[in-house]
């Protein structure tokens, strides 16, 4: 393993608590754990959680995962846990309501291809992959009841999105308590040194450490990380809402997504999401307020680098030839897949048969959104029919075509 020094600057960078003491307090514990597992010959237990609420992975989620993947390069041991049984409830963190319950049958099918979406990060030979329904689903009422009984009401109000509602009058429903409960209940179960999570995550975090002590455990570290916002430029990146760019994407949809963001967030982008180092980032930032850069560059060598890292350079050129060719030079790609249609076809249909929409429920969303055109004009009805009459253009937002023959 690296000095136990070099090691810290690796895994301190950054991390943010919003709290100078919390954050003495981890990197303190850190250091000691540290030292002592390299002592002892051992590796630290690390885990980072993801609720299948969607069927794929965002970029925000590879904050985590990136810091995840840095304690698992430098030889301690990464945990990629699956939240199978907290998906039923969903995290009602920065919620101004309570999230819709799904089916343990919803949450499975949407689980399916998380492990592998997450290896586009995580060295797949070398990370343990759990699953939270094997230790949650067998608890007892009484066993429920204890572990509640390490934590009081006025501690679970006291969070910013319970007290935003309580003051609202808004309601709270008392499954929501439970969410903080079982993710509590993972560091105790999978005994962890280190969790890892988001800054609006920190009271599940803490939340752990309580528990582990109160059951006679030492308490994990909890280190948190900034929210990478979606590429509206200003709420937190995420399916539902629109603004998310998925790790499965196609190397010219990521690419072209990233050119989407606004200028003022490309900090967010290169802090959490790139290989840049933090002297080169300060550097791209002196040379675009001087002007000796512009802004539009700056993104291209963003863009670049997040398809090389999920992809790989290859495939970021092509990208970047694409969106030149199609955005910066107003032409359709020449690469563009074509679509036999040999009858008239339903348009919600054929936009999940030509792989233009995951299911139909998002090609409805897609053309009630008014993201959907065919030959230029605007989709309006989902009850409108595709006609085999020569040649067309199907297109999905501004990066996607198909051509229909």
């Amino acid at each position: 393993m690296k000095p136990i020094h070099e090691q810290m600057a690796t895994l301190m960078r950054g991390v943010d608590f919003g709290d100078e003491q919390i954050k003495q307090v981890m990197e303190e514990e850190l250091l000691e754990r540290l030292q002592e597992a390299q002592h002892e010959g051992r590796s630290l237990r690390v885990y980072c959680g993801f609720d299948p609420t969607t069927s794929q992975l965002t970029l925000g989620h590879t904050v985590p995962m990136r810091k995840l993947r840095q304690f698992q390069e430098l030889g301690h041991q990464a945990i990629f846990l699956i939240g199978s049984f907290t998906a039923l409830i969903g995290d009602p963190t920065d919620r101004n309501s309570a999230r819709p319950q799904q089916t343990p049958e919803q949450v499975a099918e949407k689980a399916k291809g998380y492990a592998n979406q997450a290896f586009k990060i995580l060295d797949p030979d070398e990370t343990e992959v759990r699953y939270n329904a094997d230790w949650l689903a067998p608890l007892t009422f009484a066993d429920l009841i204890r572990l509640a009984s390490h934590f009081t009401v006025q501690q679970f109000l006291a969070r910013e999105s319970f007290a935003r509602r309580h003051d609202k009058g808004d309601p709270i429903w008392l499954h929501e308590f439970f969410y903080a409960l079982m993710q509590a209940y993972d560091a105790v179960a999978l005994e962890t040194d280190v969790q890892i999570g988001g800054t609006e995550q920190l009271f599940n975090l803490m939340a752990g450490r309580k528990l582990q002590e109160a059951l006679g455990q030492r308490p994990q570290i909890c280190l948190t990380l900034p929210i990478l916002v979606g590429t509206d430029g200003h709420q937190r990146m995420g399916q539902s809402r629109g603004n998310y760019i998925g790790v499965n994407e196609p190397p010219e949809e990521m690419y072209g997504k990233v050119m989407s963001i606004p200028d003022h967030a490309m900090r967010n982008y290169f802090d959490l999401l790139s290989s840049f180092e933090p002297a080169q980032i300060a550097d791209l930032e002196k040379r675009i307020a001087n002007e000796s850069l512009h802004p539009m560059e700056a993104k291209m060598m963003l863009a670049q680098d997040i398809v090389t890292i999920y992809h790989d350079a290859e495939a970021a050129a092509r990208a970047e030839a694409h969106f030149k060719r199609v955005f910066q030079k107003g032409k359709l790609p020449e690469d563009m897949p074509t679509h036999k249609l040999a009858a008239p076809q339903n348009i919600v249909d054929l936009l999940v048969e030509v792989g233009l929409a995951p299911s139909k429920s998002q090609a409805r969303r897609l053309i009630a959104q008014g993201g959907v055109r065919l030959d230029g004009n605007r989709v309006e009805s989902i009850e409108e029919p595709v006609i085999p009459e020569g040649e067309a253009i199907l297109q999905v937002g501004k990066r996607r075509f198909v051509r229909i023959v």
